[in-house]
């Protein structure tokens, strides 16, 4: 097979975004402050701390790059998604009773006890059952994190995807 310049470039691609996925694999469980190569510090600040931002362009990326390595389509952030996860980051942080998966809503995806995306992401990844919602049928996708330094898991995930 004749190596192209388009097909080295697809190479690099994969390559790269398995390295992205392998080294959230690494980063084990808890917030911890390890930062494994490769990982943007978008992915990787803790948000057990009041006020803390994550960074949600980031996360759908490396959602996505999970998604192309079983082929499914990218998701697109949205901004509606968002802060419908958001609320039910703040309700589930708030309670500790996992929320009800809204209507019209693929998929949603919890957490709770991770204190960065990587080792979120990497917790759903390593479930069969969160690495195929992850996977599932949608366009569009938001997210929401929450900390409660009053609740026993501290910080708080919701993953919405759609059509």
């Amino acid at each position: 097979m004749k190596i192209t310049p388009i097909r080295l470039l697809a190479l690099g691609s994969a390559v790269a975004a398995t390295m992205a996925i392998a080294g959230c694999s690494m980063m084990g469980m808890g917030g911890g402050a390890s930062s494994p190569a490769g990982l943007s510090a978008g992915l990787t600040a803790s948000m057990d701390q009041p006020g803390a931002r994550l960074d949600k362009a980031q996360a759908i990326a490396l959602i996505n790059s999970y998604r192309a390595t079983v082929g499914a389509p990218a998701l697109v952030a949205d901004a509606s998604l968002d802060g419908t996860a958001q609320a039910l980051a703040n309700q589930y942080a708030q309670t500790n009773t996992a929320p009800a998966t809204p209507q019209g809503m693929s998929v949603m995806k919890l957490s709770a006890g991770y204190s960065t995306f990587a080792n979120t992401f990497s917790g759903w990844r390593n479930s069969p059952a969160d690495a195929a919602g992850l996977a599932a049928r949608g366009s569009k996708a938001g997210i929401g994190v929450a900390y409660s330094a009053a609740s026993s898991y501290g910080v708080h995930w919701v993953l919405l995807i759609a059509n």
